[in-house]
């Protein structure tokens, strides 16, 4: 029988490794919950690169959960556009809110209260627990998957959630009695900057690397093994820049459904002849030159055709907004950011 790798040695070669080697991040900065479950947050799914900035404006203008709790929708979008899944930051907004009138405003310490705030899975009740409280729980996210399926040599599909769930079990194991916020950090950070994703991880500058199954094996091609998604649908729209006397017409998009109770422009399905969609909204005179963008969501891929038209009647069917309310009023996502072209 293939004798695995301890999973005993990770806490001390990695948190060994992370005081030589820790990204220098803000959140690193503090043990603050609220700021840990507000940087776990908006690091799902997007780069830390991008949320750095976001971050730190964000906690400027919400520093805490009454002041997110009570937080306008507009407002709370505002700080939140660009990052995209805006789910996320309603989510937030929610927990705040539970925290402020559940808890007296008191972050509860609890592995399993801290699981039962709104858009808090296992792996960010881990984050917080471990990181602002010293609790020696799992965080398992896609840097720390890869390191575990790495060294152990394990081939199953990472994307499973039973696989996440054994991962966290088995880390669960050997966190040790300190520091369980750096060796969460730490495990983050090896997956982050060394322990890539591809066939080229850094294994000159791994810590666990004369115990890693796939370096020996030569395997780091395909593990972690994953299941190829799924491929996105694919929807065309027409999309109108529509101009009144120097403001722009915007709708407010459905309260369900991709991006909810956001802010966008007028569009149809298509792609038709856009002079007789425009024809049943008023007089509009249409630029025939259009451009084209794209734009990916997780399930959905929008391929648009971006018009820009003129009209003399203001019709009530639209918001007016100025240019400068299109940058500092309305939350406006990135998919219909090809609109900066207009003005």
């Amino acid at each position: 029988m293939k004798k695995l790798p301890l999973l005993s040695e990770l806490p001390a070669r990695l948190l060994l490794w992370y005081r030589g080697n820790r990204r220098d991040l803000p959140w690193r900065h503090t043990r603050d919950p609220y700021a840990i479950m507000v940087s776990e947050s908006m690091l799902q799914q997007t780069r830390v690169e991008t949320v750095v900035p976001y971050y730190e404006t964000f906690l400027r203008a919400f520093p805490d959960v009454f002041s997110l709790a009570r937080a306008a929708d507009d407002t709370l979008m505002k700080h939140w556009q660009g990052l995209g899944y805006y789910r996320r930051a309603r989510l937030l907004k929610k927990a705040a809110e539970m925290i402020a009138e559940g808890y007296g405003g008191v972050f509860p310490r609890e592995p399993e209260k801290i699981r039962m705030l709104p858009g808090v899975g296992d792996y960010t009740a881990g984050a917080i627990a471990s990181i602002s409280f010293g609790l020696p729980c799992a965080a398992v996210d896609g840097n720390v998957l890869r390191v575990v399926a790495r060294y152990t040599g394990d081939a199953s599909d990472v994307s499973a959630p039973e696989t996440r769930r054994r991962f966290a079990a088995m880390l669960q194991k050997v966190y040790p009695e300190r520091d369980c916020g750096d060796f969460t950090q730490s495990m983050m950070d090896l997956g982050a900057t060394v322990c890539l994703p591809g066939a080229s991880p850094r294994c000159e500058a791994c810590p666990l690397a004369d115990l890693c199954t796939a370096k020996r094996e030569n395997l780091a091609g395909v593990i972690p093994a994953k299941k190829p998604p799924a491929p996105r649908r694919i929807e065309k729209w027409d999309v109108f820049f529509l101009v009144c006397d120097g403001r722009v017409a915007l709708v407010r998009r459905p309260a369900t459904g991709l991006l909810a109770n956001l802010y966008g422009f007028p569009m149809t399905p298509g792609f038709v002849p856009v002079e007789k969609w425009a024809r049943s909204h008023g007089k509009w005179r249409i630029d025939p030159a259009y451009k084209e963008a794209k734009h990916l969501f997780s399930h959905i891929e929008w391929h648009m055709r971006c018009y820009r038209a003129e009209t003399d009647t203001p019709s009530p069917d639209f918001i007016w907004a100025t240019p400068e309310e299109l940058r500092g009023v309305y939350p406006i996502p990135n998919a219909f950011r090809v609109w900066r072209f207009f003005l």
